[in-house]
């Protein structure tokens, strides 16, 4: 029995006639199925209802509303036919009328048994019958002349089909190779020996491929053909991303057009695997009107006006104090959108089928993972300020506050995606207790890291002296390293400093990202990423020096 139903609707009446339909009813719908299948337009769709009343004079009282495209409908009409007519046991003697077999055809109209394959999927309907108590496929005389006449012009060309002689293989490998030592790739060689020799591509490509295999020493296209490497399939993406057109990249790949789409939506999807869609889960995201309440609108804040900024504050600690903070009901309502499109893509990834991806399903999924990270990094912003409070309550003598705004940031990063609005507390509520308990964990095991390697009494007498610097001297200090940051960065190329950046919290505008958030934006791995920034590293080392820029103290 088949399994590669499209509909899951007609595989279970298959299940139904199969089990418990007599033989004879089973041998009248597999006749009713063939004669559907001349009615059948691929371009429209048809209800459940309609198909399952012309198969067996019944009309279904369950899976109102179900319908069938008419592509799927005609697939799976096909493997109905040659399901109901194996379990009905059918001699191919007693059939009636003429019965042929794949081999009888393939003689009969001088093609291959590789072209009869391709006949049934185009339409020529395939039973199941016993033949010296074997039971094979079979065509019935009435199936065969009904395909003849609705595909005259394929008949026409399957039949001046011959087999290629040596002669023949020979001059198309002899110009297949000149070809492709003038540089010709394997589609452009294989279309092009197609054109002058007359053959359908299909068959040079097969005939390229065989010699290759079967004489590996003089392969026209050594290395060139078989699987693509991760590597190469991980660059194929990057570069289509870069916006290099597919035509382009099948040249520069040596690939068709087909296998760079393929390849690009296998990356896409596995790139979209590797999406973080945790989530805290609601029972209002599967109400069927999820959507409209969720997504509507923000509400309105009441207040607007902006919080001035503490005394003493650099002028990019207090730009935070720009953003106005957030109403009790767009935190809600926020907190609620990021967790639903999460859900949403969550739920859309699990159709997902890597094997056959379907862009539409990816292009959604995609767009609410980028619609979330907005609404978070929006969350985010609006609590920056908080981390900078608790931080400066927390500083001491000998301690760097924005080494604590740093680690606060993280800890706020894992906050907002661990908070359930559900349970009605303030998010400032549960940030704030977040944040106590991580600088409560981080600052002693600083100290003990510092105090480990004092070892004289200068030293501990160092330790103990009042460091402070005015927040000027802060100020300037940091505009100093951003500077030198700057020039040094430019040492590196686009994709090193964009990694650089993404990692290490360079652009203010975004929090610092892991290295698979960073490979998921670039569509890599983030092995990839890991020796990128390694190597940009080094080179930003190596760059320090010859600046002769001194590295900040411990």
């Amino acid at each position: 029995m088949h399994q590669n139903y499209r509909s899951p609707i007609l595989r279970q009446l298959r299940d139904q006639q199969v089990r418990y339909a007599p033989r004879e009813r089973k041998v009248l719908q597999a006749a009713r199925a063939e004669k559907l299948l001349t009615e059948i337009d691929s371009h429209r769709v048809y209800p459940y209802e309609y198909l399952c009343y012309h198969l067996t004079d019944f009309r279904p009282d369950s899976q109102p509303g179900v319908s069938v495209g008419g592509s799927d409908a005609q697939h799976d009409l096909r493997l109905l036919v040659e399901d109901l007519t194996d379990a009905a046991n059918l001699d191919a003697e007693g059939a009636g009328e003429r019965v042929w077999t794949v081999e009888d055809l393939s003689r009969h109209f001088n093609v291959s048994t590789k072209t009869i394959a391709r006949w049934r999927q185009q339409g020529l309907v395939s039973r199941r019958f016993m033949f010296d108590n074997r039971k094979r496929v079979g065509f019935l005389q009435s199936s065969v002349e009904r395909f003849v006449n609705d595909n005259s012009d394929r008949i026409e060309r399957g039949s001046q089909f011959s087999q290629i002689s040596e002669e023949e293989r020979t001059r198309i490998v002899s110009y297949a190779r000149r070809l492709a030592q003038a540089g010709g790739c394997p589609a452009e060689v294989t279309r092009r020996v197609a054109n002058r020799t007359g053959r359908s591509p299909e068959t040079i490509r097969y005939t390229l491929k065989q010699f290759d295999e079967q004489h590996p020493e003089m392969a026209l296209f050594p290395g060139k053909s078989g699987p693509l490497s991760e590597e190469a399939k991980r660059e194929i993406c990057l570069q289509f991303r870069q916006g290099v057109k597919v035509d382009d990249l099948a040249v520069r790949h040596c690939r068709t057009k087909t296998s760079i789409y393929r390849i690009i939506n296998e990356m896409r999807g596995r790139r979209i695997m590797e999406m973080p869609l945790d989530h805290i889960e609601n029972p209002l995201f599967d109400e069927p009107n999820a959507a409209d309440l969720i997504l509507g609108p923000p509400p309105v804040a009441d207040n607007t006006r902006k919080t001035r900024p503490p005394a003493g504050l650099p002028a990019y600690l207090a730009d935070l104090y720009e953003i106005p903070l957030l109403t009790p009901e767009q935190e809600v309502y926020l907190f609620r959108k990021m967790n639903f499109l999460r859900h949403r893509a969550s739920k859309l990834r699990d159709q997902l089928d890597l094997t056959h991806t379907k862009s539409s399903l990816m292009d959604q999924i995609e767009q609410d993972y980028e619609e979330a990270l907005a609404t978070k990094n929006q969350i985010i912003r609006a609590n920056l300020r908080l981390v900078v409070s608790i931080a400066k309550r927390h500083v001491a003598a000998t301690e760097n506050i924005f080494e604590l705004i740093s680690d606060g940031n993280v800890s706020l990063i894992r906050a907002v995606e661990k908070f359930d609005y559900g349970r009605g507390n303030k998010f400032s509520t549960y940030a704030t207790w977040a944040l106590m308990k991580n600088f409560a964990r981080s600052i002693p095991d600083e100290h003990k890291r510092r105090t480990r390697f004092r070892n004289t009494e200068d030293e501990m007498f160092d330790a103990t002296m009042d460091r402070r610097t005015d927040q000027y001297e802060l100020e300037m200090a940091q505009t100093v390293r951003e500077s030198e940051i700057g020039r040094i960065l430019n040492r590196l190329d686009e994709r090193e400093q964009q990694i650089i950046i993404s990692r290490f919290g360079l652009n203010h505008d975004q929090e610092p990202l892991t290295l698979k958030e960073v490979g998921t934006q670039m569509g890599v791995t983030k092995e990839r990423v890991r020796q990128i920034e390694s190597r940009a590293l080094a080179k930003l080392r190596k760059a320090a020096l010859e600046e002769k820029i001194d590295a900040p103290e411990a």
